[in-house]
C-alpha cells in the first residue's frame, strides 16, 4: 500500500538538502587542502559534478539505476527523462514520498561521488579531461553499481548485501577509483620536494564541519522517512564522527607524539565513511566501536600505506573513502542487528554466523575488480582524446590561472589606471 505521508515528505527533504549541501561542503574541504594556486581547480571539480551528473541523472542515469531490472546488472530505460518518475509513491522504493523525491535524494548521492575522486588526482588532473571523466565515470561504473546495491533486482541486493546509505556505491566506489587514477595520471610535480601542506586549514574545518552536519542526511535520509531507523541512524553517525576523531588522534600521537587539526577532521571524515554502510543497521555500542578502529586504521592508510607504496593520492581519497569504506562495509557484517532494522538481518556478533561477513566482503572484493578495471579502462580512453596531466608548466603556475583564467587570491595591482 503506498499513502504520502507528509512526515516523511518534510523528513527526506530536508535530508535531501542537506545532502546537496555535501558537495560544497566537499569543495571548501578539499579546496583548504590544496595549494592556493590550485584552489579555484580543485573547487569547480565538485561544482562541475553538481551541474553535470544532474543533466546524466535526469535523461536516463535515474532510469538505469533504478529502473525495472534487466539481468540483475542494469535497469531499462522505462524512466528516461524522468517519464513516470511524479509525485506519486514508488512502492518499490519509498511508499509513503513521492517517487520525484526518491530521484532527488538518489541525485545527491551520484553528484558527491565523483567529486570525492576529485581529490586523488588534485592539482595536476585538467578540467577537460575531468569533466570528460564524470559523464564516463557517472554512466559506466556510478549506475550499474547502484543498481546492483539498491535497485530493486540487482544482483549485489539480491545475495543480501547490507549497504544503508553507500559504503559501496559512494565510499569504496570513490576511493578505489581514485586510487587508480592516482596511479594512471602519476605524482603532481615537485611532490615530495615541495611542502604539501594544506594552505587553508579554516576552510579545511570548516568544509568537514559542512560534511559532519551533511552526513545526517545522508544516513538517516536511508530510512526514507521519519522513523525509528532514521533516529538510529542519526545517532550512529554522531557517535562514529566523534570516536573516529579520538581513534585519529590516539594513533597519530602514538606514532608521531602529537595531535594534528588536520588529523582530527580526517579521523572525523574516516569514521563518517566508515558508518556510512552499518548507518541503520547497527547499535549506538557498535557504532563507538566502528567509528574508533576507522580513525585509526585510515591514519596508518595515509600516513604509513601511501609513504610505503609510493603512489600520490592528493587529497587521500583511497586513504579515507576506499579504507574506511571497506573497514565500514566489512564491519556491518560483523555488527548488525536484525533488532534493530527489520529490513537488515543478524551479523556475526549477534548470532548470524559467519556469512554475513563474507557476503559483505565478497561486495568489497566485487566492487574493488569492477570499479578498479573500468576507471582504468575510462582513464586510458580519455587519454585518447585529451592530455589527462597538466604539463609541468601549467603546474607550476598552477590550475587557478592555467585552466580557468582565475585567481582565487588575486593580486589588485594599478595599471594604466585600472584595476586589475
Amino acid at each position: 500500500m503506498t499513502t504520502l505521508d507528509t512526515g516523511d515528505i518534510s523528513f527526506v527533504v530536508i535530508c535531501t538538502l542537506v545532502v546537496f549541501l555535501m558537495t560544497p561542503g566537499l569543495a571548501l574541504f578539499y579546496g583548504g587542502m590544496v595549494r592556493k594556486r590550485n584552489v579555484l581547480s580543485i573547487m569547480m571539480q565538485s561544482f562541475a559534478a553538481m551541474g553535470i551528473v544532474t543533466v546524466i541523472w535526469v535523461l536516463f542515469g535515474y532510469s538505469l539505476a533504478f529502473g525495472p531490472d534487466h539481468g540483475h546488472l542494469i535497469g531499462g530505460l522505462d524512466w528516461i527523462g524522468l517519464r513516470g518518475v511524479g509525485l506519486s509513491p514508488n512502492p518499490d522504493y519509498a511508499p509513503t514520498i513521492p517517487h520525484l523525491l526518491f530521484f532527488l535524494f538518489q541525485l545527491m548521492f551520484a553528484i558527491i561521488t565523483p567529486a570525492v575522486i576529485s581529490g586523488a588526482t588534485a592539482e595536476r588532473l585538467r578540467f577537460t579531461a575531468f569533466v570528460l571523466f564524470i559523464i564516463f565515470w557517472s554512466i559506466f561504473v556510478y549506475i550499474p553499481l547502484a543498481h546492483w546495491v539498491w535497485g530493486v533486482g540487482g544482483w549485489m541486493r539480491n545475495l543480501g548485501v547490507l549497504d544503508f546509505a553507500g559504503g559501496t556505491v559512494v565510499e569504496v566506489a570513490s576511493g578505489v577509483s581514485g586510487l587508480v587514477a592516482a596511479f594512471v595520471i602519476g605524482k603532481r610535480l615537485k611532490v615530495g620536494y615541495e611542502w604539501n601542506i594544506p594552505h587553508n586549514m579554516p576552510n579545511v574545518l570548516l568544509g568537514g564541519g559542512l560534511l559532519w552536519f551533511g552526513w545526517f542526511g545522508f544516513n538517516a535520509g536511508g530510512a526514507m522517512g521519519a522513523n525509528s531507523v532514521a533516529v538510529l541512524a542519526l545517532a550512529t553517525t554522531q557517535i562514529a564522527g566523534a570516536t573516529g576523531m579520538i581513534g585519529w588522534a590516539l594513533v597519530e600521537w602514538l606514532h608521531r607524539r602529537q595531535v594534528t587539526v588536520f588529523g582530527a577532521v580526517s579521523g572525523i571524515i574516516s569514521a563518517l565513511v566508515a558508518i556510512t554502510p552499518a548507518a541503520g543497521y547497527v547499535s549506538t555500542v557498535s557504532a563507538l566501536l566502528i567509528g574508533f578502529i576507522a580513525g585509526g586504521v585510515c591514519y596508518v592508510g595515509v600516513s604509513i600505506l601511501k609513504a610505503k607504496l609510493g603512489y600520490d593520492d592528493a587529497l587521500d581519497a583511497f586513504g579515507i573513502h576506499g579504507i574506511g569504506g571497506t573497514w565500514g562495509t566489512i564491519a556491518t557484517g560483523i555488527f548488525a542487528d536484525l533488532s534493530l532494522n527489520p529490513q537488515g538481518k543478524n551479523g556475526w556478533i549477534n548470532g548470524g554466523g559467519f556469512e554475513p561477513v563474507l557476503i559483505q566482503m565478497l561486495a568489497v572484493l566485487a566492487t574493488y575488480i569492477f570499479v578498479g578495471t573500468m576507471t582504468f579502462i575510462i582513464l586510458k580512453g580519455i587519454a585518447l582524446i585529451t592530455p589527462l596531466r597538466a604539463s609541468d608548466e601549467e603546474q607550476v603556475n598552477g590550475l587557478d590561472l592555467t585552466q580557468h583564467r582565475e585567481k582565487a587570491y588575486p593580486d589588485f595591482e594599478l595599471s594604466d589606471n585600472v584595476y586589475i
